[in-house]
């Protein structure tokens, strides 16, 4: 029921990811309690919703920063959140994804403000990897609102409260599937036609690492296939230079198009992808794939493999191994630039329909989980129940 006083909730999200999932849960909490005030560090979305930040932390800008300047701008934004929460009480911190930098944002909170509950947005993936955080999970949450269906009792096992709130991109997925296919994206009429869209990542960085190995695999499943025709899904038009500058100019049948991935994934009949959490939007999507990720080879045989326990990676096969034991898609993670076996993944997945349906009925059972949750109402409820235990 909605408040009798005004209360503060502070989100703390450092990626437009995060900005934009945040902004989803304030508009329903709004809707809720319209006492409710909300602050924080955010983006543009955030804004959009009334919340009164305190740090725009979600520009393309701060993403570019060097390792010392990510450093110095973490430490500038706790002092300013220092200062925000010795002048003012919050009900509530929702740290948003991002567990690197909310951390400390936590501690913060903790130590300023020791009566506000800490409810996460996202559980951070120590399931996957550095299993010992949970130690730190455990002493700086009060709830977490998972993601994943799986999630919830692995938290539970080991001492932390969490409840599953669905995913909002499989709440989008009707309507991005509704939509007519943009007629300015490529329109192949040949009998042996294959549409692909390739999604390489974002970041700088993700492109460096990416981008070459997925070039040559599409030009290799293009000299088999010739009805293939792909378009790049970016972040945004400028991307086109960095994949120009990274893998060269880009061979005939392949396009890139910015800012537009739900029309280009709409328009797709398969998708090669690094892994992330775009593999989940896929999967809602029931859009074929076959995803990668490559690494430095020192960094995984000198570190990687011990620190990280999981050996499944793409978010749609962790699902589908917690529900039946298999891999709902194919995956080369960890993956070390040989474009040989994905290329020949990938043109199974171009040239035999049946894996193409054996594909979309995995990823239908991968979405069963998500088909009864409302990512906001879940979200909205968990977390008021939170702040009315104490009341």
């Amino acid at each position: 029921m909605p408040s009798t006083r005004p209360r503060t909730i502070c989100f703390a999200a450092f990626e437009p990811s995060g900005d934009l999932l945040a902004a989803r849960l304030i508009g329903e909490l709004k809707r809720r309690d319209p006492l409710l005030r909300f602050t924080g560090f955010g983006g543009p979305k955030m804004a959009e919703q009334g919340a009164e930040l305190i740090g725009q932390t979600t520009e393309h800008a701060t993403i570019m920063l060097g390792a010392v300047g990510q450093v110095r701008e973490q430490l500038r934004r706790l002092n300013v959140l220092s200062e925000y929460l010795k002048a003012n009480d919050i009900a509530a911190l929702v740290p948003v994804d991002s567990p690197a930098a909310n951390w400390s944002v936590c501690k913060r909170v903790r130590k300023h403000r020791p009566r506000a509950k800490i409810v996460h947005l996202v559980c951070p993936q120590i399931w996957g990897w550095a299993t010992w955080r949970i130690r730190r999970l455990r002493s700086l949450t009060d709830k977490v609102l998972c993601l994943l269906p799986f999630e919830p009792g692995w938290l539970d096992e080991r001492g932390v409260q969490g409840v599953f709130v669905g995913h909002p991109v499989f709440e989008d997925a009707d309507e991005v599937l509704n939509q007519p296919v943009a007629e300015d994206l490529p329109q192949p009429n040949r009998d042996d036609a294959f549409r692909l869209a390739l999604m390489p990542g974002s970041r700088p960085g993700e492109l460096k690492k990416n981008w070459p190995t997925m070039l040559e695999v599409f030009k290799r499943v293009k000299a088999d296939h010739p009805g293939l025709t792909g378009v790049v899904a970016a972040r945004e038009p400028s991307d086109a230079d960095v994949l120009r500058a990274v893998g060269g100019a880009l061979p005939e049948n392949l396009s890139v198009v910015g800012g537009r991935t739900p029309e280009v994934l709409r328009w797709a009949d398969g998708v090669l992808s690094k892994s992330g959490t775009s593999t989940l939007q896929l999967a809602s999507l029931r859009r074929p794939m076959v995803v990668f990720y490559n690494v430095s080879p020192t960094a995984w045989h000198g570190l990687g493999r011990w620190l990280i326990d999981s050996r499944t990676f793409a978010l749609p096969n962790i699902i589908s191994e917690w529900q039946d034991g298999r891999r709902a898609v194919p995956e080369f993670v960890p993956h070390f630039g040989d474009p040989a076996p994905i290329a020949a993944e990938l043109s199974r997945l171009v040239g035999e329909p049946g894996v193409l349906e054996r594909q979309r009925a995995a990823l239908q059972r991968v979405g069963e989980p998500f088909a009864s949750v409302c990512f906001k109402d879940a979200a909205a409820g968990a977390l008021l129940q939170t702040l009315e235990a104490d009341q």
